[in-house]
């Protein structure tokens, strides 16, 4: 009986090996060079163990093999390519588009839990469809309409800043400008204030730190749900004290609104209005007839959907824009000149405007705009994006074809950090982004926000809140390098899905003038 139960055990491991090696030649078979992976973790051990970001293993990945055009990797079991070409990150994002329009950023069954349904998860139809019928919520008309709640949340964020510089201590700018952030995002998405920059400690600044950080629980799960997403259905990627926060909040707000547009313009006021038109309806992205047209797609607009979407514009547009802003505030804190510079061109466009921020004034202020898109160059909050081939694809000028189901990484800060691409890379210089220069930027070598029809839909958005936020902070005062400064942040390796820096950045605030 020993024997037997000695053999079974011996027979599972051999078959459990068997599984978790078993598409470990598809990149030897197709000459594409990789690291030798090992079993289970395919080479993503690092990643999976919380040993390295995202975008650090890409990066290391992409300087390893600088011959390459593209470089193989595996994601546990799942064959990884990662781009080296900006012309190949062309076709891919853009040319075709149609061979590449899954993100896959989670293994997805036919019944995703709730939250991703939200529109940079979700795949096929639903995508295409709610792409479109969230379009016209980030039109120019709206977004002039949404910069009332910028500027009052501006004014407040100077107010605290004001109160911080008198105490003489050090300021975390990134969790400064996230209170600042989330307020927005809580304003012009719920209708609420969250009142996050007066309370570090309140439930919406919870709750946006929780949803990108990888506890012991999410990263259990997400190794499971990788391995053997056919078994784990019932578990969760996102916690349940995320989810169902999330549920409850919006489920709240909506029937105070009696399911009907309150009249506030924000964001939960258009998601009611597309609800209430009813299916959405058009051609599908997956499915064609028999003579190649394709079908009609129809789906409808229910409570989970709308859940998702609020749930992603929250996270989505808090943390990118806040990572951005405060990074961009630690370079010109390094880079007084610049600094300088940016300050006299917010004076004097306010001067022009009453003193006052606006849509308008924001607009005008072309040398700031530089070094936040320098700011974003240097360190961009999506380190990598991620695509995953949907039809058998054979990379242009090779003999190389990928399967459906091979993931594509487009290593952003890879590019960003190219020497072939920008001199000096690891240097701040915004004159790379004058009107002058900026044509001789190759477009698939600079993706802060992506490009092509899976680009991020709150781009302007995110431009117009940062820059404000910005505009009002250096208006008022100066950063500098602190005590605890340190010249190059290190990267929170517990934090999934963006870049974030560990410990915050810290810096000094001086008042340049009282706030009237």
């Amino acid at each position: 009986m020993l024997w037997l139960l000695v053999g079974l055990f011996a027979v599972s491991l051999i078959l459990l090996y068997f599984y978790g090696t078993r598409t470990f030649g598809y990149w030897e078979k197709r000459g594409v060079k990789h690291d030798a992976p090992v079993p289970f973790f395919g080479t993503a051990k690092r990643q999976f163990l919380q040993q390295i970001s995202l975008a650090d293993i890409y990066h290391e990945m992409y300087q390893k093999y600088p011959s390459e055009r593209f470089v193989g990797y595996y994601l546990m079991t799942t064959p990884v390519l990662i781009l080296r070409d900006p012309e190949l990150v062309k076709h891919v994002l853009v040319s075709d588009f149609n061979h590449f329009s899954s993100r896959n950023v989670f293994p997805l069954d036919k019944h995703p839990e709730p939250l991703l349904k939200n529109l940079i998860t979700c795949e096929g139809d639903l995508w295409k469809l709610l792409r479109q019928r969230l379009t016209p919520a980030f039109t120019t008309g709206k977004l002039k309409a949404m910069f009332p709640l910028i500027v009052a949340r501006a004014e407040k964020l100077q107010r605290v800043a004001a109160e911080a510089a008198a105490s003489g201590a050090e300021v975390d700018v990134r969790d400064l400008m996230a209170r600042y952030t989330t307020d927005f995002i809580g304003a012009c998405g719920f209708g609420i204030d969250t009142d996050s920059l007066n309370d570090k400690n309140s439930m919406f600044r919870k709750l946006g730190t929780r949803i990108f950080r990888q506890e012991r629980r999410d990263m259990i799960v997400a190794i499971l749900k990788f391995s053997m997403p056919s078994l784990m259905t019932n578990f969760h990627f996102f916690a349940p004290e995320i989810e169902n926060v999330m549920m409850k909040l919006v489920k709240t707000i909506t029937q105070e609104r009696d399911y009907k547009n309150s009249g506030r313009n924000d964001f939960i006021d258009s998601l009611l209005d597309l609800k209430e038109k009813g299916k959405m309806i058009g051609e599908s992205l997956v499915h064609k007839k028999a003579d190649g047209t394709p079908c009609v797609a129809e789906i409808e607009m229910d409570d989970d959907i709308v859940v998702a979407q609020v749930f992603v514009f929250f996270a989505a547009g808090f943390e990118t824009s806040s990572s951005a802003t405060s990074y961009t505030l630690h370079e010109l804190a390094h880079h007084p000149e610049h600094q300088r510079r940016c300050q006299e061109e917010i004076d004097a466009v306010l001067a022009r405007h009453d003193n006052k921020l606006s849509y308008d004034a924001v607009k005008e202020m072309k040398f700031l705009e530089m070094c936040f898109s320098e700011g974003m160059r240097l360190f961009p909050s999506l380190g990598a994006l991620q695509r995953m081939c949907v039809r058998a694809y054979t990379i242009p000028g090779t003999d190389v074809t990928i399967d459906p189901g091979v993931n594509i990484i487009v290593p952003v800060k890879s590019l960003h950090l190219d020497l072939q691409y920008f001199q000096d890379p690891e240097e701040f210089r915004p004159e790379r982004f004058h009107p002058d220069n900026v044509s001789a930027i190759d477009k698939y070598t600079y993706l802060p926000f992506g490009t092509g029809p899976r680009a991020c839909i709150g781009e302007r958005l995110g431009y117009m809140q940062s820059l404000a936020g910005l505009a009002a902070l250096l208006s008022h005062f100066s950063v500098a390098p602190s005590i605890s400064t340190r010249r190059k942040p290190i990267i929170d390796t517990k934090v999934v899905g963006v870049q974030r820096v560990k410990g915050g950045l810290p810096l000094a605030l001086i008042a340049k003038k009282k706030i009237q």
